[in-house]
């Protein structure tokens, strides 16, 4: 991987982390284009555009992370220490398929476009149900129940095309939790996962010596230009789409998603497409 494809992918990820269009689809995509094959390659940097988003999403939230900081140090019971409560509890499922089934999301990440394709359509499919199943009453806040919930689908969509934010949001809403409530809890959510993640990858460049053995030929040129690219778009992307779900303009991503997913799931058939497939011959 060059810096300009670095940078393409940097933009993406900021772009697409906190739309309900699937980052990871979406790289994945871009990477099969740029003729990388290589699960885990895809799977280590996808790890960390994710970190820069997440710095995007402290800038975004300050205020709200600090009213978190404030009430957790209070040492008391409070409403913040029972948020983190929450957050903690969210992060559990994902945490589970981070540790036991690692190796089997790279598998899954080299796979290629049909899996992409088939998660964007589901994506599109739960966007439709969010927008269209009203509850008849939305709760106060989200219970320590829904949190659960919506860390287990938070877990589901390591899929490459299945939407983290799309899934956790759609979830969040279908479970009858106010929608901006729900979108501010799915973009704080990812922090402990996406964090944890970038961890392991740590701790294995030190093991190693080298960067490596967690990114493969990727160069830390182009490592630090797809972070600073990830990190801006993805400061103006946080704020934009928490506004987008207040007004429940879900349904536009739903079609987007269902566009393209069939059109991920056409380039993925043999015999299409030769540009493409000379790109990938060219880039073993």
């Amino acid at each position: 991987m060059n810096e300009a494809e670095a940078i393409v992918l940097g933009l993406i990820q900021g772009l697409t982390e906190f739309l309900p269009v699937s980052s990871s689809g979406h790289l994945t995509i871009a990477g099969t284009l740029f003729g990388m094959n290589s699960g885990k390659e895809m799977l280590a940097f996808t790890t960390l555009l994710h970190v820069a988003t997440v710095f995007s999403t402290l800038v975004v939230l300050r205020s709200e992370i600090g009213e978190l900081i404030r009430g957790l140090f209070a040492f008391r019971r409070n409403d913040e220490t029972a948020m983190v409560g929450k957050l903690l509890l969210s992060a559990v499922p994902v945490g589970i398929v981070g540790l036991f089934f690692r190796d089997w999301v790279e598998a899954v990440f080299g796979e290629g476009l049909l899996v992409v394709g088939c998660m964007l359509l589901l994506t599109a499919l739960l966007l439709g149900l969010a927008s269209f199943i009203k509850p008849r009453m939305e709760k106060p806040e989200i219970s320590y129940r829904d949190a659960f919930v919506i860390g287990v689908a938070q877990a589901c969509a390591v899929m490459p095309g299945l939407s983290r934010s799309g899934t956790t949001i759609a979830t969040g809403l279908v479970l009858g939790n106010k929608r901006e409530t729900v979108a501010k809890f799915s973009f704080l959510m990812v922090l402990i996962p996406v964090l944890g993640e970038a961890l392991l990858d740590v701790v294995k460049i030190l093991k190693a010596g080298s960067t490596e053995a967690a990114f493969g030929g990727i160069s830390p040129a182009a490592m630090v230009l797809g972070f600073l690219a990830a990190f801006v778009t993805g400061v103006m992307a946080c704020g934009w789409m928490i506004g987008v779900v207040k007004r429940g303009r879900l349904i536009y991503f739903a079609i987007y998603c269902v566009i393209a997913g069939a059109v991920a799931i056409v380039y993925s058939l043999p015999g299409e497409f030769p540009y493409v497939r000379r790109t990938k011959a060219c880039n073993p």
